[in-house]
């Protein structure tokens, strides 16, 4: 099945050059001028990647992208401008996959776009359940529990926490999760790789308040707990 992107960008030279990269790589794609357009089309489109600026008039790339989410999990990669560090933590932490700095090159671009597909699109079904103590994982099904109770997690926090759990108390370099969770290292990126693991660490702590499964390694990177208890401890 052909992947179907949809570029939100006020910018219309920036849209039509995207476009046509994209429809050279195989891909259609369907467009939108701010995040209202953004939104009905994505509605009628069922786009399986968005691609999405940040300022953007009526209706803005965060405001589309909280509403987005409540009606869809296709990823998105966030074009934002170099002034716009805040917004992409910020879009990172409610749900984005991504993000590209612009002036970016169509070849850089075209790059992030087939390594978010391909870690979307890989088949988990080979991939057998993780478990760590109560903390479990399901590749076959994209769930994760800790005892019964179910995360809400992206994929890209999906992915990490799979290469985390696949290799407990091993310390993963922020390069190696990027690799293991999209198939490509960017150093540019490298510090997105913060913001997920900040989001795993307050998804695992809204279920459980003292739990520390994800550890820092100072320098490096991050691990895994290569024992966890299987109950938390009870007062």
């Amino acid at each position: 099945m052909k992947n179907h992107i949809l570029v939100v960008d006020d910018e219309a030279k920036l849209r039509r050059v995207i476009r046509k990269y994209l429809e050279k790589e195989g891909y259609s794609v369907a467009e939108a001028e701010n995040g209202q357009q953004a939104l009905y089309a994505a509605r009628q489109e069922k786009p399986t990647l968005v691609l999405l600026d940040i300022m953007m008039p009526v209706m803005n790339g965060i405001e589309f992208l909280q509403q987005f989410r409540k009606e869809s999990e296709a990823p998105i990669i966030f074009l934002t401008a170099k002034d716009e560090e805040h917004d992409e933590i910020l879009g990172l932490e409610i749900g984005a996959d991504d993000y590209v700095k612009k002036p970016f090159s169509m070849r850089a671009l075209m790059a992030r776009v087939r390594a978010v597909l391909r870690r979307n699109d890989i088949a988990p079904v080979q991939l057998k359940e993780l478990t760590i103590g109560r903390l479990r994982l399901k590749p076959a099904t994209r769930e994760a529990f800790i005892s019964s109770k179910r995360l809400l997690l992206t994929p890209p926090e999906f992915a990490m926490l799979a290469a985390l759990m696949a290799a407990p108390g091993r310390a993963f370099s922020r390069s190696e999760l990027l690799e293991r969770s999209s198939g490509q290292a960017f150093d540019a990126y490298e510090r997105s790789v913060d913001v997920h693991i900040r989001n795993l660490r307050r998804k695992l702590k809204a279920i459980e308040p003292g739990s520390s499964f994800i550890q820092t390694v100072f320098g490096l990177g991050y691990r895994i707990q290569d024992s966890i208890d299987p109950e938390p401890n009870k007062k």
